[in-house]
């Protein structure tokens, strides 16, 4: 008899994959937003990279390259947010244990 247990890391890795499920609906239903000058540009995505709303003041307008500087510089913002929100999904996900970048490709990383 094997001192490996198979079926154990069979029922580990099935627990392992719903909770895989449920960090990606989590992803997708968890919202952050990105503003740039003090919120004249806000833009809100979700933490699967969708964005769900672009806001842009009426001042914004006035100078086409300001606003594209400002719509890039809010969209950085929510990625930073999303990556480190979907970052501590992991940690949690891992219970701290070292998962290499891109093995869990589905969730951003």
């Amino acid at each position: 008899m094997s001192q490996f247990d198979m079926g154990g890391l069979g029922g580990l890795l099935g627990g392992f994959t719903q909770k895989i499920e449920a960090a990606k609906r989590h992803a997708a239903e968890t919202e952050v937003t990105g503003e740039a000058a003090g919120g004249r540009v806000k833009l809100t995505m979700t933490c699967d990279y969708n964005v769900r709303h672009i806001e842009i003041s009426d001042e914004a307008y006035e100078d086409k390259g300001m606003l594209e500087d400002l719509l890039r510089a809010a969209m950085n913002e929510a990625l930073r947010k999303a990556r480190a929100e979907t970052a501590k999904g992991i940690q949690d996900l891992a219970g701290g244990l070292p998962i290499p970048p891109g093995l869990l490709g589905g969730l951003g990383l």
